[in-house]
């Protein structure tokens, strides 16, 4: 493993203590060797100067919420330090009243509340803990004789703290360990199937100190030819097949869930594993995990509706076993499973989510393999992972993030998404939970909604079908299925009377505002029978109802594209697809609506752009968010018993009504 530390870097951040705390977790947390979203952390110890300019001993310890590799100051809880000593010096506390007592504790009312391991980092007599899951530690102490190995491999100067669980309970049982130790003697301690502790005087030395503990770990499994011992092999997957196990999971979850498809060669290579089962059904790489994880893989077998039945006995049976009085048990939905010879893939609710889930199932199949490599797998036993699992502190986290969006867990597909009606149907279906996908020829959509991790785009002329055939496919392979897709894109072309349509303007217009839409929704049409609350949108146009002169072939386009909509929403019912339009007019903040176009309809009518632009009944104008508030409501379960219906949105036209 690389030592990151960068004098002249690190220089940057020497103005006090707290700031080369910030500098050597961040090192810390983007090694995810070390650290995975959220896991681990640090402290230093120093003074907290109060409003009376009164200097108070203080532990400045990583927050709740906060990731290593992000944190900032802000980031980090100061509390009293002679607190939480007094704390350790009690018999029993337990975990809401531990942290309860560390809130009152802590000197800032806005500051996140402190670990759970405020205590034991408080404990431990040195300026700067730092506390890791490094993999190459927990590959050694997940395997029989685990502890024998470590001992082995280090020598007295790191402590060996059997497995309990954390908090106040580990607090203690360091104590007790170190009651007679000199701790100066001391350059780290190795927690059995959890984690590694360092410590020094300095962030560098503390720092450094946990670098080389995982080397040496890292050399050891080396030498025994263990070190990366990852199968790789490659295939194709069944994407049809992979729509069906997302459903499959959304619905012994109880709520949509998008599935993250890992068929990478590593990916791969470990379904094929000839133990790649038993390892999956074995436990986790750390305790913290199971709360993102559960604690064994749903294995999918050719019969899909069967090993989903298995997998959900299994988990009602493991809860049984293990639970106490007064505890409710989760929702019995997998949180990953195994494709045998496929690959992995992970569910959550959130294209976030998924992606954490995936990046510690990635560590903890190589980690299997390395330590059946070295021995054989052996990870804490389902007890001790269903303490942590219903942990009431980890409970309490959970009940804060559960909460639901209106379309949590969905996948939508937009057309025409980079600018206009399409982006305002992006922003609307992200605002309420949804994954989004949009396709557009202005490149532009890529990076659309690039801080929001729900939101992927994709360059694509919807006109071909080869394009659309292969970004559905990936659509698929990144998100695991699609649920919703808003036929949107077309344009509108320069006014022409009918006598005067070219043979090329007539195929251009048609194939853009007709034929694109048949593209797309052919090619979704395989996996939305599979999605989840399926629901198609069209975006049609008032000249269905009310055409205008000089528009032939944009009406034409947009009449046979309702024709379409009626005739799928009779043909889709049967999968339970619904399929609505909405007509749109006097919709101005789109690109369509460029300036010739405005002079050419206006001239048609023999009016001016001013008059042309409010000739609706209501004289209001209409937005593009107007369009897709309605949009969002024909694709949720508030409409779940509409299909092919015709919805204007166009303040009113009196030729209509």
């Amino acid at each position: 493993m690389k030592n990151l530390w960068n004098n002249q870097e690190a220089k940057k951040f020497s103005k006090d203590d707290l700031s080369l705390r910030v500098y050597s977790s961040r090192l810390l947390g983007q090694n995810p060797e070390l650290v995975l979203h959220g896991g681990g952390n640090t402290s230093v110890k120093g003074i907290f100067m109060n409003i009376f300019k009164e200097p108070i001993k203080t532990l400045f310890i990583k927050g709740s919420g906060w990731d290593l590799k992000t944190i900032e100051k802000e980031g980090f809880a100061p509390v009293q330090l002679e607190y939480l000593l007094q704390l350790a010096t009690l018999s029993k506390l337990n975990d809401i009243e531990m942290v309860k007592e560390q809130r009152l504790a802590t000197l800032e009312p806005q500051a996140p509340n402190p670990s759970v391991e405020a205590i034991l980092h408080a404990l431990i007599p040195f300026k700067y803990v730092d506390h890791t899951h490094a993999d190459a530690i927990l590959t050694i102490t997940n395997t029989p004789n685990g502890k024998q190995k470590i001992k082995e491999i280090y020598g007295s100067d790191i402590l060996i703290v059997p497995y309990v669980m954390p908090g106040f309970i580990l607090a203690k049982k360091i104590a007790e360990l170190t009651s007679s130790i000199d701790w100066g003697q001391l350059r780290g301690m190795i927690l059995m199937n959890h984690g590694v502790f360092s410590f020094g005087d300095n962030a560098k030395h503390s720092y450094d100190r946990m670098i080389d503990i995982v080397n040496t770990a890292e050399k050891y499994l080396k030498k025994k030819n263990a070190w990366k011992k990852y199968a790789k092999s490659k295939v194709k997957p069944d994407l049809i097949t992979l729509s069906k196990i997302r459903k499959l999971a959304s619905e012994m979850t109880g709520e949509s869930v998008i599935g993250k498809l890992n068929h990478s060669p590593e990916g791969t290579g470990f379904s094929k594993h000839q133990r790649a089962i038993s390892l999956c059904l074995s436990g986790t790489l750390t305790p913290d995990h199971v709360i993102r994880t559960k604690p064994f893989a749903w294995i999918i077998g050719q019969n899909l509706e069967a090993s989903a039945k298995n997998y959900t006995s299994k988990y009602i049976k493991y809860f049984k076993n293990n639970k106490n009085a007064g505890l409710t048990m989760l929702n019995s939905g997998p949180k990953w499973a195994l494709w045998p010879g496929v690959g992995t893939i992970c569910f959550g609710r959130s294209n976030k989510e998924a992606n954490i889930i995936k990046d510690i199932n990635n560590h903890t199949f190589r980690a299997m393999q390395v330590s059946d490599a070295l021995h054989k797998w052996k990870p804490l036993p389902f007890n001790k992972l269903f303490e942590v699992e219903y942990w009431e502190l980890e409970q309490a986290k959970l009940k804060k993030e559960n909460y639901s969006l209106p379309f949590q867990g969905q996948i939508t597909l937009i057309t025409g998404a980079a600018s206009g009606i399409g982006k305002s149907c992006a922003e609307i279906m992200l605002e309420k939970g949804s994954v989004v996908v949009g396709f557009d020829k202005n490149h532009n959509v890529v990076n659309l909604f690039h801080n929001n991790s729900n939101y992927k785009g994709y360059t694509c002329d919807v006109t071909k079908p080869k394009q659309v055939e292969q970004s559905i496919k990936s659509i698929i392979s990144n998100f695991g299925g699609l649920d919703i897709l808003v036929s949107n894109a077309g344009i509108f072309p320069n006014s022409v009377p009918l006598e005067s349509i070219s043979d090329k303007k007539w195929r251009h217009d048609i194939d853009i505002n007709l034929t694109a839409h048949h593209n797309v929704l052919r090619a979704c049409i395989p996996f939305i029978k599979n999605g989840i609350e399926s629901s198609v949108v069209f975006i049609g146009t008032r000249n269905v109802g009310a055409p205008g002169p000089g528009a032939g072939t944009y009406t034409i386009a947009k009449s046979g594209l309702t024709q379409m909509a009626r005739l799928a929403a009779l043909e889709l019912a049967p999968h339970q697809i619904r399929v609505n339009i909405v007509h749109p007019d006097c919709v101005y903040d789109t690109a369509v609506w460029t300036k010739r176009i405005l002079q050419d309809r206006a001239k048609q009518y023999g009016i001016s752009i001013k008059k042309y632009k409010s000739r609706n009944l209501l004289k209001k104008p209409v937005h593009s968010r107007d369009v897709a508030e309605i949009v969002s409501f024909l694709a949720s379960k508030q409409s779940a018993k509409t299909t092919g219906a015709q919805i204007p949105v166009d303040g009113g036209n009196d030729r209509i009504i």
